[in-house]
């Protein structure tokens, strides 16, 4: 029996994980308070990041997407004039 891969499970838990290392990275660098604190934790920035980047990726559909149509120009109304028109007289 092959184990599914449920892509929806992946997601969430990718997700959570982005946010928590994003909130125990921004913690840190205030917990910290000196010059050097960003830099310190940036490598949970980075790991927040990339689990971001990856959530993303899952997220796609996996068939093409057809192009929207155009949207048809409205007709200018009576209440619409074209400034050209309005400077003759």
């Amino acid at each position: 029996m092959p184990i599914r891969f449920d892509r929806s499970l992946a997601r969430t838990v990718l997700f959570s994980l982005a946010v928590c290392a994003f909130v125990i990275g921004t913690y840190q660098t205030l917990l910290q308070n000196d010059k050097n604190a960003l830099r310190d934790n940036y490598w949970l920035f980075m790991t927040s990041f990339s689990l971001l980047m990856l959530y993303r990726y899952l997220g796609r559909s996996q068939a093409p997407v057809e192009p929207a149509k155009p949207v048809a120009a409205r007709k200018p109304g009576r209440g619409n004039t074209n400034p050209k028109q309005a400077k003759r007289k």
